[in-house]
């Protein structure tokens, strides 16, 4: 699955996006998350914070525990304001 990342969660990860395949075990965006944390100390910056970060799959805003199988694309930005 593809993963993207906007403003200051694809700053600290350090790219825009990426194709991955996470391990079988990791099965909601909670999990992906904390999976993901553990792969680095830019992950583990990047979401240091999982409650404020935001995600979408396939372009439909979900919850952290939103399942993740037969995503094709799954992206991750923080909470947003308004102007």
């Amino acid at each position: 699955m593809k993963l993207k990342y906007f403003a200051w969660v694809r700053e600290r990860i350090g790219m825009a996006e990426e194709t991955i395949e996470p391990p079988g075990s990791v099965r909601t965006v909670e999990e992906l998350i904390a999976w993901l944390s553990g792969r680095s100390e830019a992950y583990a910056y990047a979401f240091e914070k999982p409650k404020v970060i935001r995600a979408a799959i396939d372009h439909t805003h979900v919850k952290s525990d939103a399942a993740i199988a037969g995503a094709r694309e799954i992206a991750f930005f923080p909470p947003m304001t308004g102007g």
